[in-house]
Parts: C-alpha cells; structure tokens; sequence
C-alpha cells in the first residue's frame, strides 16, 4: 500500500501534502507553481510510493461544483490520461482555506507568516488529506 498524496489546486499555485508510508498521518509537502504540477507530479511518483490522489473539489454552499471547477476538471481529465495506473478521488474541499488560517493563527503563526499564500495552499491540502484520512477511517469502522 503506498501513501496518499493530496492536491489543492490553484491557478496560479498548488498545494500538496502526502502521508506517511501507512496512511495514518497527514503531512504539509510544499506548494508549486501550477504549470510545473505534470512534471512534478512524475518525478515525484518515480521517488515515492504514491498509489492514490486526493484532490479539492470546489463546491458551493448548496453543493453545486463552484466557478473554479472547470480548471480542476481539464486537470482532472489530463492527470488521469498521464498517469492512469494511480487512483484519483475528488473530495469536498469547502472551507479548506478558513481551516487552514485558523490552523495557522491557533499554531501561533504570525501575522505576516499567515498572508504567505504558498503556507495556507500546503496546510489545505493537508486539511483536505485529514479528511479524506478521517473519511476512510469512518467508512472502515462502520
């Protein structure tokens, strides 16, 4: 069983976090610029054992696929024809960035440290991970 990797996806920059070797933990990996994700995405899974990909989905209050969607979707479509032998799974990403700046401001983080935008996309890709973590643990015990 390889770790589960986690992408926030942005426009312009992306957060990813990863677990442990035995999925217990989450993790903040680092953010990259968007355009590099690909390439990046490779060169990681050629180093580690990564067999399945969390993803945001954007939703609405109402449950509706947000404006921002339609990017995730031509990622989506692209990363599942370069790398079809790993599992990717769309999970609700609503209120990762509100959870990820009240982590920051609970873990003491100062002000100036918590507008860095690259430090909230890697901490909502770890809150979307957690998640997902907390999802499959839930799924398993009932």
């Amino acid at each position: 069983m390889g770790r589960i990797l986690a992408i926030d996806y942005g426009r312009k920059r992306t957060g990813l976090a990863v677990t442990d070797p035995l999925r217990i933990t989450a993790q903040p990996l680092t953010t990259i610029p968007t355009h590099t994700l690909p390439d990046w995405l490779a060169d990681y899974f050629s180093r580690e054992d990564v067999d399945e990909v969390v993803m945001g989905k954007p939703t609405q209050m109402s449950g509706e696929e947000s404006e921002s969607f339609q990017y995730i979707h031509a990622f989506q479509k692209a990363f599942q024809k370069r790398f079809p032998e790993r599992r990717l799974v769309m999970f609700d990403e609503r209120f990762t960035s509100v959870l990820a700046h009240r982590a920051m401001i609970d873990g003491g983080m100062r002000k100036k440290q918590r507008q860095d935008k690259a430090v909230v996309d890697k901490i909502a890709a770890c809150i979307i991970l957690e998640d997902y973590l907390e999802y499959l643990n839930s799924n398993v015990n009932n």
